[in-house]
């Protein structure tokens, strides 16, 4: 998941895409898109979905839904998780999932905007715990 820069604020990195059934997803989007869709390494049932390279859209991963109402959400670059989970706020969005972190890759929390749409915001760092 580069992006090219350290943290560059508000370019669109990855996003998650949750199903019900993830083989029949998985097949969707592969027959749809050419995306090479692989199971990430450790037994996780979260897939990688390759969009085609460093020209492409980010990638991003697949699956299983965890709430009825959950869609797909696309992760957002931040430099700091925690400044801008207060600009949210402040702006009157909302936060859902709040700041946690992926062990030696980011932080990151999931956010509603002012529309009750969902995004997520992700701040790189390998010292994440």
């Amino acid at each position: 998941m580069s992006t090219g820069r350290k943290n560059p604020a508000g370019r669109l990195i990855w996003f998650e895409i949750p199903a019900d059934n993830v083989e029949r997803a998985r097949k969707f989007y592969k027959s749809l898109f050419g995306w090479k869709i692989n199971k990430f390494l450790g037994g996780t049932d979260y897939w990688h979905i390759e969009t085609g390279g460093a020209d492409a859209s980010p990638d991003g991963g697949l699956h299983a839904r965890m709430r009825p109402e959950q869609t797909i959400t696309q992760f957002v670059a931040v430099p700091s998780v925690t400044r801008f989970i207060a600009k949210v706020k402040k702006l009157g969005g909302k936060v859902s999932v709040p700041k946690a972190a992926v062990p030696q890759m980011c932080y990151f929390a999931i956010c509603q905007d002012t529309e009750a749409n969902v995004f997520a915001l992700w701040e790189r760092n390998e010292k994440a715990k």
